[in-house]
């Protein structure tokens, strides 16, 4: 069906619609090392508060690792589990939270408040401009591994000094993701969390606010 889009507007407006946190579609084929290598650089080439680029890519394949990743992962979703009741229990136990040994390979993107310090342009007035920076990066990550055919799952059920330790980071680097990465057999239609009814997408138009919120 037409949108009446330039091609290029269109492919990329289907790249953001198309784009899912991928979970249980990983196919375990390896990711040729020119698209990693595009993948990667696109996050790297994401904007960032005072040119600071605070982040780095641990690249995990190692079986071992992933395993014991994977059985922390286990450990905090029974965590999480463990604090619902009722309906909300039934629909959390249906949903897959990891696909953490399925995937190609695991992404920690990290965060180092120090790149660039002291004097990081933009930062002095708000602390967090360097996390949304690397925010940003996972984002361009995402986007252009979905362009690529590849798929994206964040696992955010992790402790971060677990993470960090695990991978070895220096004291005062964050770890902000693991991301599984991979081939899929798909790009699911509707998200995970919206088909087993966890969540329901909310318009655009109770999004948007005129002037004030409260307006």
């Amino acid at each position: 069906m037409s949108t009446g889009l330039a091609p290029e507007l269109d492919a990329f407006y289907q790249v953001l619609q198309r784009r899912r946190d991928v979970r249980g579609e990983f196919t375990g084929e390896p990711v040729p090392d020119d698209v990693l290598d595009r993948v990667l650089g696109a996050a790297h080439s994401a904007p960032s508060v005072g040119l600071s680029q605070p982040w780095d890519f641990v690249l995990v394949r190692s079986e071992q690792t992933r395993e014991t990743f994977r059985e922390h992962v286990r450990s905090e979703r029974d965590v999480f589990a463990d604090s619902l009741t009722g309906e909300r229990s039934q629909t959390f136990a249906k949903i897959k939270v990891e696909g953490v040994l399925e995937s190609s390979l695991g992404v920690v993107v990290t965060y180092d408040p120090s790149r660039g310090s002291p004097a990081v342009l933009g930062r002095h007035a708000i602390a967090d401009a360097g996390l949304y920076s690397v925010c940003l990066a996972i984002q361009n990550l995402w986007l252009a591994a979905t362009a690529e055919g590849l798929g994206v799952g964040w696992v955010s059920f992790y402790r971060e000094e677990f993470l960090a330790s695990l991978v070895g980071l220096p004291d005062g680097v964050r770890p902000v993701a693991w991301l599984c990465l991979g081939p899929v057999s798909e790009l699911a239609d509707t998200p995970d969390l919206e088909r087993h009814g966890w969540r329901r997408r909310r318009p655009l138009s109770e999004a948007v606010h005129h002037e004030r919120y409260d307006g």
